[in-house]
């Protein structure tokens, strides 16, 4: 599935799936970019984090500007997985 966004034209997202658990939309999700420069990435949406959260992740690795800190539910493993997998079969074959 490509997703179009008016100011970047057409972009190669592969949609995996949302939390299980959330009963609807507005909740974490998951898909792959098969148009990166490098190699396909993943596009995670979930909560943000609090401040302390952030503040005990930043000890680890801080994060640039253009980064964030996101809560996903364990009940996503299943779609993060085949995400990956799918991610590391090959960015030209998605």
């Amino acid at each position: 599935m490509r997703n179009r966004l008016a100011s970047e034209g057409i972009m190669a997202l592969l949609f995996f799936g949302t939390d299980p658990n959330s009963g609807g939309g507005n909740c974490p999700a998951v898909w792959v970019d098969t148009d990166t420069a490098d190699a396909p990435e993943l596009v995670l949406q979930g909560k943000f984090a609090d401040a302390a959260t952030r503040d005990a992740c930043r000890q680890d690795s801080p994060p640039a500007d253009d980064e964030g800190v996101i809560r996903i539910p364990v009940s996503m493993v299943a779609q993060i997985r085949r995400a990956c997998d799918a991610a590391e079969a090959t960015g030209t074959q998605l």
